[in-house]
């Protein structure tokens, strides 16, 4: 009888609990599409922190070991509070893997920097010689590049965990998914491992997103790689196909080029949406002026795999006509997705957007007032690494230090590292007519060519035609 009465009792628990997070999901999109805009005060959406906290095993779980979720961590546990953070990187498409510190630090930000400085160091041994230098060699070594990424990436992945026990956190490399709105589970490996479960007041999610790679593209997700593989790849990617518009198509396409490699991007409609229209413009121009090959209204339809190793690749374009070429290496830089599939979100009851799969919130927090999002995972918000720090240290403070401070994702600065750097803050052209108007703008613009490019004499690719000094290379 006791038995029953406890599973009756279970049963009515759980019922209570799912009709509580029903009620939130409807208060919060009450909430948040009946405003024009998000309400950045927090006397209109209260953080709600959990104030018991002594009745679960941690203040706060932490799900992704990246930029936003380091950050949000370290923050709270500096303030006092009990914290544990998940991170587990699921193999690429091509089985890459990388160490703690997400995206950022493994497989963006800092090894594409460093290989577009390598990239900029190798055009400037011409300007070298131009100004005096005696240069005797100019080739360059792949395999010693990656190295010296890998070395450095690896330093910092064991930099982020002495971080982290030094602030106390416990760092749980495991795969981590909801139970209910406070418990977490995982399977650890090993002696002590198993089916594990525990519990916190507060849960942020902040396991950013993975490249897409199209199911519809027959080979594609077979032999393509995407930059989760780019940057330790163990062979010179020798020619290359680039497939994708965005910036970090443009970026690794600009590297690879002024590394010596011949490289073909295919671009379905336009070149970084999104940015000011001229500045894009801009860089696809002096792209194609340093030998990068831009193909548009085009894209791949199949991938093959010829018996020399090289992937036959046709494509088509906007009127139907299909051509292929054979490249060394093909490239997907066609979006992002995010990584929330293995989180069972619904037994937590978390709402996500229909359309892009990510997660609304105000002020970071979701519709189940105690569980949070930082990061790339956010709708609407800037996929920057500096955000995801800012947003998380912010949101740590709210929670645990008493702080009222909200995050401003308003007038956020950005940059596209092509081989011509861009760098914006504020409204693009077009997003200042469309919101007050073209007849209330006025635009200032000047091109020119700075004077070490002039006194140096850099020439365009003959890919344009008979090569010449470069045009302007500032807008």
């Amino acid at each position: 009888k006791i038995s029953r009465i406890i599973a009756i009792v279970t049963i009515i628990l759980l019922r209570i609990n799912f009709c509580k997070s029903i009620y939130h999901s409807r208060q919060f999109f009450n909430t948040y599409y009946k405003s024009n805009q998000l309400n950045n005060s927090t006397k209109s959406l209260s953080t709600n922190i959990v104030n018991n906290m002594s009745q679960y095993d941690y203040d706060l779980i932490v799900i992704g070991g990246g930029s936003g979720g380091m950050s949000c961590a370290k923050q709270a546990a500096s303030l006092g509070a009990k914290v544990a953070l998940f991170d587990y990187v699921k193999p690429s498409t091509q089985g890459t893997v990388w160490g703690l510190g997400g995206t950022c630090v493994n497989v963006g930000c800092v090894p594409k920097k460093l290989m577009h400085y390598a990239g900029l160091v190798g055009q400037s041994i011409h300007d070298a010689k131009a100004l005096g230098w005696k240069v005797s060699q100019s080739s360059h070594n792949w395999e010693e590049l990656v190295e010296a990424v890998v070395n450095h990436v690896r330093r910092l992945n064991f930099r982020y965990r002495v971080a982290l026990k030094n602030k106390n956190v416990n760092y749980i490399n495991a795969l981590a998914k909801f139970e209910d709105d406070h418990t977490i589970s995982y399977t650890l490996k090993g002696k002590n491992g198993g089916f594990k479960t525990i519990t916190a007041a507060n849960i942020v999610i902040a396991v950013g997103g993975r490249p897409v790679v199209p199911d519809d593209i027959p080979g594609a997700r077979e032999f393509a790689i995407t930059s989760d593989d780019l940057f330790t790849l163990s062979k010179p990617p020798g020619k290359t196909l680039s497939v994708g518009g965005s910036y970090i198509a443009l970026e690794c396409a600009g590297f690879l080029t002024e590394l010596g490699y011949d490289v073909t991007v295919a671009v379905r409609s336009i070149v970084l949406r999104g940015f000011d229209r001229q500045s894009a413009e801009k860089i696809a121009s002096l792209m194609t002026d340093l030998g990068t090959n831009i193909i548009y209204g085009s894209k791949p339809t199949e991938i093959i795999k010829s018996s020399d190793g090289k992937y036959q690749v046709t494509f088509e374009d906007s009127t139907g006509n299909k051509w292929s070429d054979s490249y060394d290496t093909v490239f997907f830089a066609t979006g992002r997705y995010p990584d929330l599939a293995g989180l069972n979100l619904i037994s937590a009851g978390v709402i996500t957007d229909p359309v892009t799969g990510k997660i609304p919130v105000i002020n970071e927090q979701t519709n189940v007032p105690h569980i949070f999002a930082v990061g790339d995972v956010c709708e609407g918000k800037q996929e920057l690494t500096p955000v995801a720090v800012q947003a998380g240290e912010l949101l740590a403070k709210r929670l645990f230090g008493k702080s009222t401070k909200t995050m401003d994702y308003d007038l956020v600065a950005t940059t596209v590292f092509t081989p011509f750097e861009y760098g914006s803050v504020g409204l693009s052209e077009e997003e200042a007519i469309q919101r007050y108007g073209e007849e209330d703008i006025e635009v200032y613009l000047s091109e020119f060519t700075t004077l070490e490019i002039s006194a140096v004499h850099r020439m365009t690719h003959p890919r344009k035609g008979e090569s010449t000094d470069f045009g302007h290379t500032c807008l």
